[in-house]
């Protein structure tokens, strides 16, 4: 199309063509590549230590590769796939996702090719959450305090306010 999309940067690229097929271009040494949007804004970077396109159509990202999308969130993996016709990015290896907001680590990763709609499969993260009085118990209406081996422990409007921060893992 004449438009510019993609900025490589390399110190190997090598292009093997077997007998009649589609070119894979190899990346041994890494690579470091920005996408750029339609109005010419770094909308992707990607790091990889070792990278392969193959046919034109199929990214293969290895070593320490790191993402990072238009939102800030980071995406650390040993392994990356990236179809360029389906437009989606997936793996079978451990991911970890690094938001302001949360970590999250887990296996089965699949995204569209944005990295902003995800999912991971076994995943477990640290977020933090606030308390609201919604989820506060109350006190049982016979004026007994709950039982303290099965109920969680009720806060005194008196006492000092449990810390508004909590971290959370979830599984």
């Amino acid at each position: 199309s004449g438009v510019i999309r993609y900025h490589l940067v390399a110190e190997e690229w090598d292009i093997y063509m077997p007998d009649n097929s589609q070119a894979t271009w190899k990346f041994y040494k890494g690579l470091l590549m920005t996408r750029l949007d339609d109005k010419f804004h770094v909308d992707l970077h990607v790091q990889a230590d070792t990278a392969f396109l193959h046919e034109q159509r199929l990214w293969e990202l290895r070593g320490r590769v790191k993402v990072r999308n238009v939102e800030g969130t980071v995406f650390l993996t040993e392994q990356l796939w990236w179809d360029l016709n389906k437009h989606e990015m997936w793996n079978h290896t451990d991911m970890t996702i690094i938001s302001p907001e949360r970590t999250l680590r887990g296996t089965e990763f699949r995204s569209n090719e944005q990295m902003t709609r995800y999912s991971v499969a076994n995943s477990v993260g640290d977020f933090p959450v606030s308390d609201t009085d919604e989820a506060t118990p109350e006190t049982p209406t016979n004026g007994t305090p709950p039982d303290s081996a099965s109920a969680e422990p009720v806060f005194s409007p008196m006492a000092p306010a449990p810390d508004k921060r909590q971290f959370v893992k979830t599984k």
